[in-house]
């Protein structure tokens, strides 16, 4: 897998992961989401990057443009609910993009240290022969994106694999990176060295869902 860690490079980017790290101005949901969403647009332009291209032309009032753009085979897949903000950001970018949503919660039965990922609620298109970009703001164990990946199996097998996060661990990286195929990529705002024993990303930010959108009485 490769592996784009934005925070290598010194960015305007890195303004917006400090305000929703802080537990301060993260109580402020609506600039949280907003801040999440700008990190999609950075994260969406730099994978941009990375896409396949074909020449087209560009009729103007006064002439013709020669440029390249970028084929319109990308599928966007977010996973609910704290994938949402993220989506949109990167939506705001491959705006011609299909669109696919699927829910992925963990699921505590015995204790809070111990969980599966259950997956539920799925719309896609088909995928075969597509770009596929799989997005979720927070990539802790990396259970969620791989059993996510699982689930969309049987919509076809997409040409190139892009997922996409906010905040990472490393343990989650290392799943992930062990579980997709090396040709695919990842691209990271941050990654953290730990998870707490709840499994949550250690400094991390707490519930991206939560802090988007609301408390929830589930847990």
């Amino acid at each position: 897998m490769h592996i784009h860690n934005l925070s290598e490079t010194p960015s305007i980017l890195n303004s917006f992961i400090s305000e929703i790290r802080d537990k301060n101005i993260q109580n402020d949901s609506m600039r949280f989401r907003r801040n999440i969403e700008r990190i999609g647009e950075i994260l969406g332009y730099e994978l941009s990057k990375s896409l396949n291209y074909e020449a087209h032309q560009v009729e103007t009032p006064l002439g013709t443009s020669d440029t390249v753009l970028h084929k319109k085979d990308i599928v966007l897949c977010s996973i609910l609910r704290a994938g949402v903000p993220l989506h949109n950001g990167l939506l705001n970018y491959f705006d011609s993009a299909e669109n696919a949503f699927i829910s992925a919660y963990r699921q505590h039965k015995h204790n809070p240290e111990s969980f599966e990922i259950v997956v539920e609620y799925l719309a896609c298109p088909s995928l075969e022969n597509k770009t596929l970009i799989l997005a979720d703001p927070m990539l802790a164990t990396g259970q969620s994106m791989v059993a996510t990946f699982e689930a969309l199996k049987p919509f076809g097998t997409p040409k190139e694999v892009h997922l996409v996060s906010v905040i990472g661990a490393q343990k989650g990286v290392d799943l992930v990176t062990e579980e997709f195929g090396s040709d695919s990529h990842l691209w990271i705002a941050a990654i953290d060295e730990t998870l707490n024993n709840k499994g949550y990303i250690i400094p991390g930010l707490g519930d991206a869902g939560d802090l988007a959108f609301g408390n929830k009485l589930q847990q």
